[in-house]
This record gives C-alpha cells, structure tokens and sequence, in this order.
C-alpha cells in the first residue's frame, strides 16, 4: 500500500457531495490539494483556505486548460487528477429530451475530456502521474430513467478500460471509480429506491482507501458491487425482462 502523504493532487468538481468529502478526506491524509468546479463561493466554503481554489467550467476546453495551468502553479506540478464533476437527470426513451441528453454528454464526457486534455498530456511527457476519473456502476447495464446517464457513465468505463492499457507503456495509471448511490444534490430528488445508499463520507473513504492500495478499480459499496457485477454478465434478454418489469412497476 501506497502513502497518499504528499501527494499533489487536482480534485475536478469538489465544490459538494463526493468531490468535497474526498478533498477533506485527502487532506487528512496529508494530500496537498487543489480544487475546482463552477460554484466558486462553494469553493472556498470547502477549501477554508487550506486548498487552492480554481473555478472553472469543464465545458470550457481554453478555461480548463488555464485551470490547469493555475493548479500548476500553485502546486508545483500535479500527481494526481480526479475527476468527480458531473450531471445528471432522469428522463425515459417515452418522452425523449434531446437537450438534457446532449448536456449529460457536454459534461460528463466533453467535460471529462476536457480534464484528459489538459493533463494527461503532460504526464505522458513526464512518465508519472495517474488519472482519476468516477464513472458510477450505472454503467454496467442500462436502467429505464438512466438512458443519458447510464450512457454516458458506461463510455466513461470503455473510455478509462482504453486509457488504461494506452498509458501503460508511458508510466502513467488509470483508475475508475464506479459509486453506486450516494446522498448528494444529485440524488437528492430521486423518487425511486436507491439501495444500499451511502453518505459521501464513506465514500471518500474508500476511494482514498483504494488510492492508496494503487487500485485500477474502485466500486462501493461492496452490496451494490456485488449486485451490479452479477448483472453485468445476465443475459440480455433476461436483463431486459427484469428492467422492463421494473420500469413498469415504478
């Protein structure tokens, strides 16, 4: 197991919920930290002047690159980037929503790609460095109501999986954490079950927890895991009878 102590890390999208829990629970574990995100006056009530604050829109490639920089100077250089910022509302294939779509991909995937751009080439150059990026066990298999989400987390996956052997030869690791429900904004005004449900802390924890192990994977809780892993490989004529009764049901 690694030591996180000193490391210097850029948390994207640390102004609540998971973001901000792990910006704390990093700096308790003696992690030089940076954050960023859109709501700069949340910035700063998470940072308590112990990190550096960057705002900043990842829709912005220009923005997120100067960000970058900034975390640059500020730090020295970045070891490590984590990617937590994203975007999600539920809509179902009856009553389609082209832009509530195309703002799931803006985010969470131009957005994300965006954060890649402005780092991930520098520590190709530099043979260090480890890319960070939370997906969500959503994923691994589509759900009515998650047909943006799920979709975009599920390129998230692939796209991590890919990085991951590409950045192999040039030193440079790939970790994908897949969260299943955790009481944030972003969850707060779901109307339907969340099961095994965790508050961010926990969730801090054991991304930290598998940061400092050198994990490629993290997933929690262990039940929803557990749960979601099985899923991944029912048949899918069998899944789909299962979430199209689910569906149904709700």
């Amino acid at each position: 197991m690694s030591s996180l102590v000193g490391q210097r890390i850029w948390l994207v999208g640390a102004s609540s919920g998971i973001g901000a829990a792990l910006a704390e629970e990093l700096h308790r574990r003696g992690v030089i930290v940076a954050v960023s995100a859109r709501r700069a006056e949340h910035l700063r009530q998470v940072a308590q002047g112990r990190f550096a604050t960057v705002p900043l829109d990842v829709t912005d490639r220009g923005a997120t690159r100067r960000a970058a920089q900034d975390v640059r100077s500020a730090l020295g250089q970045i070891d490590t980037v984590i990617w937590c910022a994203g975007y999600w509302k539920t809509f179902e294939a009856t009553d389609w929503q082209a832009d509530e779509f195309a703002t799931h991909i803006e985010v969470n995937l131009l957005g994300l790609n965006n954060v890649i751009d402005a780092t991930v080439p520098a520590m190709v150059a530099a043979r260090s460095g480890h890319l960070v990026a939370l997906a969500s066990v959503a994923g691994y298999r589509g759900l009515s109501g998650g047909e943006a989400y799920a979709a975009t987390k599920a390129a998230q996956i692939n796209l991590l999986e890919s990085m991951r052997a590409s950045l192999s030869t040039k030193d440079v690791r790939v970790t994908t954490v897949c969260p299943g429900f955790v009481r944030t904004d972003m969850t707060a005004d779901n109307s339907f079950p969340m099961p095994f449900i965790i508050d961010p802390d926990e969730a801090a924890r054991d991304i930290a927890d598998g940061l400092a192990a050198d994990a490629i994977e993290i997933v929690f809780p262990r039940r929803m895991a557990v749960t979601m892993k099985i899923a991944r490989v029912l048949p899918v004529r069998l899944w789909t009878a299962i979430t199209a009764r689910l569906a149904g049901s709700s």
